[in-house]
């Protein structure tokens, strides 16, 4: 399909303003402007019962870990949501939005962990800070009102990739276990076998995320290529993904990551695990966290809020 008039709106201002892509600033320059332009497409944010932040102990010292509540109600279900950002940019005020909307739409508290970033901390550190925070979130549930048998993971971007990764180590720890996967976008293969794909290739444009963001992320990400191989980094490296928490696979057309992330959802039916993938056509990676501007966006999470409750019910 076309792009989607109202994608086209945005890239159109990205060209007049000569908007420069993230990939050709510098780390600092690009984490400020991320964040400039997310809040930008956010619109106002959603009010929730309560806000609280803990600092949580992790291997690198601490992790900010941001609880949204919906409401006073006990035990409720906990979304462990990870932020995009391509290992390199993003907050917990990046998915602050998302956070927002989820946890009213769903019914759950969302856990937004603030891990640490590449290039000062390549891999495997920000999957380290995800699995002390999910491990924390279980453990501490009583305290923050959560129901610790109704866990679920989930993020966009590169906290797709996390999400899907720390399904892997819960398979791998005896737990704990989850509820389901929320894959938005996600990067679920590093290697360079990814360079074939069609949505890599033909994705050139200098006003969207693109190919050479991807290659730039990498490299912040990966200073050891041989890391791309790592399930942790790579979960399409996984040899199985029998017994992983059932999933919903959101991706975007006009996303250099779509056809990977379509064939972790391949991988994860074939070897039995309960999965939904939708495309939405038209959009561009990052389009969850732009649902004040794209009408894509409040469709896509309402369709994950959707999901959520069921996997809470069930």
């Amino acid at each position: 399909m076309p792009i989607d008039p109202q994608v086209q709106q945005i890239r159109a201002g990205r060209e007049r303003g000569r908007v420069a892509p993230l990939y050709s600033m510098s780390v600092e320059a690009a984490r400020a402007a991320d964040l400039a332009s997310i809040r930008a497409a956010d619109g106002d944010p959603e009010k929730v019962h309560e806000v609280v932040e803990h600092w949580l102990p992790a291997p690198g010292g601490k992790v900010l870990l941001r609880v949204y509540r919906p409401s006073a109600e006990p035990s409720l279900p906990v979304l462990m949501y990870f932020f995009g950002g391509g290992w390199v940019l993003g907050t917990v005020d990046t998915a602050d939005g998302i956070a927002r909307s989820l946890a009213n739409a769903a019914g759950c508290i969302v856990a937004v962990a603030d891990y640490r970033l590449a290039p000062e901390h390549p891999f495997p550190a920000a999957i380290e800070d995800c699995w002390a925070a999910a491990e924390w979130v279980v453990d501490n549930a009583a305290a923050i009102g959560a129901d610790p048998g109704r866990v679920a993971v989930g993020g966009d971007g590169a906290g797709g990739n996390l999400a899907a990764a720390l399904t892997l180590m819960a398979q791998e720890a005896g737990g704990p276990r989850l509820a389901g996967q929320l894959l938005v976008c996600p990067s679920t293969d590093l290697s360079d076998a990814t360079a074939a794909d069609e949505s890599m290739r033909t994705s050139d444009d200098p006003y969207l995320f693109n190919r050479h963001s991807v290659a730039w992320y990498r490299s912040q990400y990966l200073p050891d290529p041989d890391d791309a191989y790592n399930p942790l980094a790579s979960p399409l490296q996984a040899e199985r993904l029998a017994g992983l928490p059932p999933a919903l696979v959101i991706t975007a057309e006009y996303d250099p990551w779509r056809d990977q992330g379509e064939r972790y959802a391949a991988r994860l039916a074939r070897d039995g695990v309960p999965v939904a993938v939708t495309r939405y056509e038209g959009m561009i990676h990052g389009f969850f966290a732009m649902s004040a501007a794209l009408d894509g966006g409040k469709v896509a999470l309402a369709q994950a809020a959707k999901q959520l409750r069921v996997w809470f019910q069930g």
